[in-house]
């Protein structure tokens, strides 16, 4: 099993300059997928990405959306979809299986239904309570400002780093990384990651 994210910038054609989103889309897309070959950018503003582990697919998209909304205004519409790949070439675009069905199927529904993350998989019954879930991560997610999202970019991407070595990075004192996290509700979507990782591996 695998699990495929189909997204797309939420209100892209609204920004002047295409570079300045695309630019960190696809530094996100090399962090989460390092393998150039499992993910493309298409059509200007969507992209594809194959996340090989399923039980990292979550906390990949958080961090692709927190690269994303560090543009101010800026946002990111994703789909998850687990299953299978039973059809490969060296575009993602052009692979195949039900991974990639699940996925293109909920990304249909994400403007229809006016929210930016879904999951589709194999249990319908899964599929309700994970999507319930991110609803309520999304009140936390969608408002993030661009320092909130900066901080979760910057914690993720140095998981070994204490609150004062983050802010070190980036000139802030460690009450301020501090806060930054706690309105990001950075631990409380950790927590949700441990319970969306043993939930997909009831399906596997």
């Amino acid at each position: 099993m695998t699990s495929i994210i189909t997204g797309d910038i939420v209100a892209s054609r609204k920004r002047y300059n295409p570079e300045e989103y695309l630019s960190k889309l696809r530094y996100a897309l090399e962090i989460i997928q390092p393998k150039k070959s499992l993910w493309e950018i298409f059509r200007g503003d969507s992209f594809q990405v194959e996340i090989e582990d399923p039980l990292q697919v979550f906390w990949s998209t958080v961090y692709l959306k927190a690269v994303i909304k560090t543009v101010k205004n800026l946002d990111v519409r994703i789909a998850i979809g687990l299953g299978e790949k039973t059809f490969s070439t060296k575009n993602l675009s052009e692979s195949n299986g039900s991974a990639f069905v699940n996925s293109g199927e909920i990304f249909e529904n994400l403007k229809k239904e006016k929210t930016n993350l879904a999951i589709k998989t194999s249990s319908p019954f899964l599929d309700k309570e994970l999507n319930t879930y991110f609803q309520l991560a999304l009140i936390a997610m969608d408002n993030w400002t661009v320092n909130s999202a900066e901080v979760v970019q910057l914690t993720i991407e140095n998981p070994k780093l204490n609150q004062q070595e983050l802010g070190k990075l980036i000139g802030i004192k460690q009450n301020t990384i501090s806060e930054r996290q706690k309105r990001a509700y950075l631990e409380e979507l950790k927590a949700f990651n441990e319970i969306f990782s043993l939930k997909i591996k009831s399906i596997l």
